[in-house]
This record gives structure tokens, sequence and C-alpha cells, in this order.
């Protein structure tokens, strides 16, 4: 019985889940200071949930503290050369693009280029559009700023990022390795020219 019970309290969760993701608009704005903290757990939530797929080890656990933490958010907040964009929903944060405006692509040097360091949407709102239009924000925002072109790095094993990003018009501009505590993992690196998109 303690069972059934609680499959309806986790249907009856999972509806009103549904229900507000569906019946509140998207609103995308700028991060402000007091955003770190949800910044950072929605950060850490979404890393996890995408690189961790078959269970957390101290060198994945070290990565999510040193890069996704609040501490960190903070920093990357007051950093000029940082763009930071948030997606709410029925004031709750569901997703997040981070820009760093001082990345150069080593491939094209002499390009003003931005690189987008993270897109990341929390699962229930996957499929919605959010992360498109929250990479159009970020594209707008780079491009207010600047950049001739967006790039990005995807992790090999990231089956869905591998096939969004062509899809919202960026080119495969080749392979790159990520190293960190000493593993190496391949990313393929992506690039798409923002100077024509229209200004946020």
């Amino acid at each position: 019985m303690l069972h059934v019970c609680n499959d309806v309290r986790q249907l009856r969760r999972a509806t009103t889940s549904f229900r507000m993701t569906n019946a509140h608009p998207i609103t995308i704005r700028s991060a402000q200071a007091d955003d770190a903290l949800c910044l950072g757990v929605l950060s850490t939530q979404v890393f996890l949930h995408t690189y961790t797929t078959h269970g957390i080890r101290p060198a994945l656990a070290r990565e999510a503290l040193a890069n996704h933490s609040v501490a960190r958010y903070e920093a990357l907040l007051a950093d000029p050369d940082k763009t930071i964009l948030v997606a709410e929903c029925a004031g709750h944060m569901v997703a997040l693009s981070l820009v760093d405006n001082a990345a150069r692509l080593e491939a094209q040097p002499d390009l003003a280029a931005a690189k987008l360091e993270h897109l990341y949407v929390q699962e229930p709102f996957t499929g919605r559009g959010v992360g498109r239009d929250l990479l159009r924000q970020a594209e707008k925002a780079a491009a207010a700023r600047g950049a001739e072109m967006l790039w990005l790095t995807a992790w090999v094993g990231n089956a869905r990022a591998l096939s969004f990003y062509p899809r919202c018009g960026y080119d495969d501009l080749g392979e790159t390795m990520f190293t960190f505590e000493g593993e190496s993992h391949a990313n393929r690196v992506f690039g798409k020219h923002v100077r024509h998109v229209a200004p946020a």
C-alpha cells in the first residue's frame, strides 16, 4: 500500500511540474550578482547529469566543485569579460549560458571571437526551445560586443549537443582535446559567424 501511495505522490508531483513548465512563459535576462547561488546549483546539476552517466569519481567531483560552485559563479559574475544569461519560468531558474568574450579561437587567432563556455538547460525543460532561444540571445550579446564568431567545444559523448549545434547553424571545425587531472577527452569544435545577428 505504501508503494502505491508513493507512486501517486510522484505522479502528482510530475503532473504539477509538467503543468508549470507548459503554463508559464520562459523569460531570458542578464544574470545579476545575487543569482550566484542558483547559477552554481543549476550548473552543478546539469554538469553531473551530462558527464557522470557512469557514476561519480574523484576527478569529476573535483571538476564539479572547482568550476560549477557558487564561489566560481560569484567570480564569473564580477568578470567584465564574461556574459551570463539566465532563463526563468515562474520565478525559477531553468537554464543558463556563459560566454567568455575574450576567448579567441586558436586556429584563427586574428578573428574576433567569443567562446560559449556553457549552455545548460534543466532536463525537464529540454525539447521546448529554451536552449535554442538562450543560444540566440547569447549570440546577439556576443555580436553586440564585437564578436564575429561564437565558438564552443562539445564532448564527443554528448550526442544531444553534437546534433543540436549544427541545427542552430554551427559548423564543425574539427577536434580538440579537453584535459583535466591528466585525463584527455575528445571534443568537437563548433563555430558560427554571428556578426549578422540582430542586436539583443
